[in-house]
């Protein structure tokens, strides 16, 4: 699992937890305040509780330190009143240079079957951009599965390599498009 999206995924169910004790179907906060590195750091949280059960709980933090560097760690959950649920989480560094990099990943769970994706891209100094993610999903009724690998570099190209699996995990041909 995506650390990226584990952390952050905590973080929100905390946050959702918390909305189910406010009486209030709503909350948010938002801090922006000078740091230490000589730039900015500034935060935002918003949460909502539905009527039926639902809840989306969503944030958002940004980092300067004064010499052009900057990141942005974004995260949201939802909740829905069928007892489905999604998160996702991303970290974006911006460097002076103008390198940067970024790391996402999302996960979704309901009675048709679950989703979760992970994946990063590179842009160097020189704009040469690299760029992976694999995404998984697998339908509730049969247990069958896909893994979708894709990636990008200058040398290679892109690339993308589709696995499928049986209940038991055993490798089977991929169903044909409609």
């Amino acid at each position: 699992m995506n650390r990226i999206l584990s952390t952050t995924t905590l973080s929100i169910a905390l946050i959702g937890a918390a909305l189910t004790s406010l009486h209030a179907d709503a909350a948010s906060r938002r801090v922006v305040r000078p740091n230490a590195q000589g730039g900015t750091t500034a935060s935002a949280l918003v949460a909502h509780q539905g009527p039926n059960g639902g809840a989306v709980a969503r944030g958002r933090a940004v980092r300067t330190d004064g010499q052009g560097d900057a990141s942005v760690v974004s995260g949201g959950a939802v909740r829905g009143p069928n007892g489905a649920n999604a998160a996702r989480a991303g970290t974006t560094t911006r460097n002076a240079d103008g390198s940067a990099t970024h790391r996402s990943g999302f996960e979704a769970q309901g009675a048709k079957g679950s989703v979760e994706s992970a994946g990063s891209a590179t842009r160097a100094a020189d704009g040469s951009v690299t760029q992976s993610r694999t995404t998984s999903a697998t339908n509730a009724a049969t247990g069958n599965s896909a893994t979708t690998t894709g990636s990008y570099s200058p040398e290679t190209g892109r690339t993308r390599t589709t696995t499928c699996y049986n209940a038991a995990g055993a490798s089977v041909a991929c169903p044909g498009k409609p």
